[in-house]
C-alpha cells in the first residue's frame, strides 16, 4: 500500500489495517486526514486482495476528532459576505462528508478498534464503519454541542441506527462521556477488552474469520444489510432475488459446499 502522512496502512493476511497515525497530536484529523482516507478507501475498493479492513487509532488514543488548528484555517477564510460564506463552508462541509461516506460506502466490512479518546469527529467516523470494539475505558463522546456547532459529518445521522434515536439525542445534546462499558451496554461497541493489546488481537481474531469466508457471500451480505437502511422489507426481497441471480453463479458456492461436506477449510480465490 502506499505510504502516507496522516495514516499508516498495512495489507497482511487479506486485511488492511488502516491506522490513523498522529500520535503526538492525539490523532486529530488535519487536512491531510481528510484527503488522504478517501484515497485510502478508493484503493482498498479496488483491491481484490483485501476482504476486510480493521480501523485503528495509533498511541493511547483512537481520535480526538477534528484538528481545531484546521477549523481555525477555515473560519480565517471567510469573507464580509454572508452567502459568499455560506456557499464555501457547505462546500468544505461536503467535502468531510464525502471522506466518511468512504468509509461507509466500501464494499468490505470496516471493523474500528478503539482506545483513549474518541470524540467528535472519530464518533463520526466510527458510525460510518460495520462493526465497532474498544476497550473497556475508552472514551466516547459527541463534543461538538461543546465547542457551539450540530455535528455535521453523520453521528446525527448515522448514530441513531446503532444506539437508537434517544439515546443519540441525550447524548448529542449534552455531550457527555461515556465509556467502553455503557458504549457496549448501548449498543455502540460489539465487545470491549481489557487492553488494547487484547482489543487488537480479538480485532483481527474476528477479521481474520471474515477474511477467511467467500468474499462474495461478504459483499453480497454487506450491500443487502447497507440497502436495507433505507428501504422496505419487499424492496430488500426484490434486491436479494435479484443480487443472487447473478451470485449465486460464483464458483465459491462449489467450494464453500465441498468443503463443508469433506469437512476442510474453504480457500477462496480473491
Amino acid at each position: 500500500m502506499p505510504d502516507y502522512k496522516a495514516f499508516r496502512v498495512e495489507l497482511a493476511d487479506k486485511i488492511a489495517h488502516v491506522q490513523i497515525n498522529r500520535p503526538e497530536k492525539i490523532n486529530a484529523m488535519n487536512a491531510d486526514f481528510w484527503k488522504e482516507i478517501v484515497e485510502i478507501f478508493r484503493e482498498i475498493e479496488d483491491n481484490d486482495e483485501v476482504r476486510v479492513v480493521v480501523l485503528s487509532g495509533a498511541g493511547k488514543h483512537f481520535s480526538s476528532g477534528i484538528d481545531l488548528m484546521m477549523l481555525a484555517s477555515v473560519g480565517a477564510q471567510l469573507g464580509p459576505d454572508a452567502g459568499r460564506n455560506a456557499r464555501a463552508l457547505r462546500r468544505k462541509i461536503l467535502e468531510l462528508q464525502a471522506s466518511f461516506n468512504a468509509v461507509d460506502n466500501c464494499s468490505k466490512p470496516v471493523i474500528a478498534a478503539i482506545q483513549g479518546y474518541c470524540l467528535g469527529g472519530a464518533i463520526d467516523l466510527i458510525s460510518a464503519c460495520d462493526m465497532r470494539y474498544s476497550t473497556g475505558d475508552a472514551q466516547f463522546s459527541i463534543k461538538e454541542i461543546d465547542i457551539g456547532m450540530a455535528a455535521d459529518v453523520g453521528t446525527l445521522q448515522r448514530l441513531p441506527r446503532i444506539i437508537g434515536d434517544g439515546m443519540m439525542r441525550e447524548l448529542a445534546y449534552t455531550g457527555r462521556t461515556i465509556d467502553g462499558e455503557e458504549a457496549q451496554r448501548l449498543g455502540l461497541v460489539n465487545r470491549t477488552f481489557e487492553s488494547q493489546d487484547a482489543l487488537l488481537d480479538g480485532v483481527f481474531g474476528i477479521a481474520h474469520q471474515i477474511a477467511a469466508k467467500s468474499p462474495i457471500a461478504v459483499r453480497g451480505t454487506k450491500e443487502m444489510i447497507r440497502y436495507m437502511r433505507d428501504h422496505r422489507v419487499d424492496d430488500g426481497l426484490e434486491y436479494i432475488a435479484t443480487w443472487n441471480a447473478a451470485m449465486l453463479q460464483s464458483a465459491d458456492l462449489r467450494v464453500a459446499m465441498t468443503a463443508h461436506m469433506s469437512k476442510q477449510k474453504p480457500e477462496f480465490a480473491d
